[in-house]
């Protein structure tokens, strides 16, 4: 019996080493991001009466390049759908958002390791789109904004990790353009979670 549990002790310990030998420095290194998760968008207004939003889907992918062991860039395309209510509660249709992110992370990496935290933050270019109950498009003002990050990559493999990240976008409001006015906030904070495929 010990010999058994010496044995499952010793090949636990074989495979742990050799999961972090195979974990290394992405610098040099280009890869491919999926990743889906959750958005708490930022209420808005229309006709001066509030907008609450409900929680919305996120999901989307981009590219990575690690410049050296703890810097690199990101190009993301993320599309983000909602809905909207007044405080009464009556539908007041579906937001839908493309963000092209462009951005940098500071990788907490001293050494060759598995678990690798993030922070990063980055450029967002905005297009909103809105449907109005009844299928009738409003046309959305497109802005500029700016995220904040941090998330974690788990490597179990050298060429593949698994990634969650939180992210917050802030932005200016802009216009809604229908009869009475109104104003949107393309801002807020998601929740997601993916994979990372490195090609080198």
């Amino acid at each position: 019996m010990t010999r058994k549990i010496f044995s499952l002790c010793l090949a636990a310990l074989l495979v742990m080493a050799a999961g972090t030998a195979m974990a290394d420095s992405i610098q040099g290194r280009l890869g491919v991001t999926g990743r889906v998760g959750f958005l708490i968008p930022a209420d808005s207004d229309l006709n001066d009466l509030k907008l609450e939003t409900n929680v919305g889907l996120i999901g989307g992918g981009g590219l990575i390049f690690g410049i050296t062991r703890n810097l690199a860039a990101e190009l993301e395309i993320t599309r983000m759908d909602f809905s909207a209510e007044r405080v009464s509660g009556r539908d007041e249709g579906d937001f839908g958002i493309t963000n092209i992110a462009i951005g940098a992370q500071y990788r907490f990496m001293a050494q060759p390791q598995q678990l690798v935290p993030y922070a990063g933050a980055g450029l967002d270019i905005l297009l909103t789109d809105y449907e109005r109950p009844g299928g009738f498009r409003a046309r959305v003002d497109d802005m500029v904004g700016i995220h904040l990050c941090g998330g974690v990559d788990y490597f179990f493999m050298k060429q593949m990790a698994a990634t969650a990240e939180v992210r917050a976008v802030l932005a200016p409001e802009v216009d809604i353009n229908l009869a009475g006015g109104g104003n949107f906030d393309p801002s807020g904070v998601s929740t997601t979670f993916g994979i990372r495929v490195f090609f080198n």
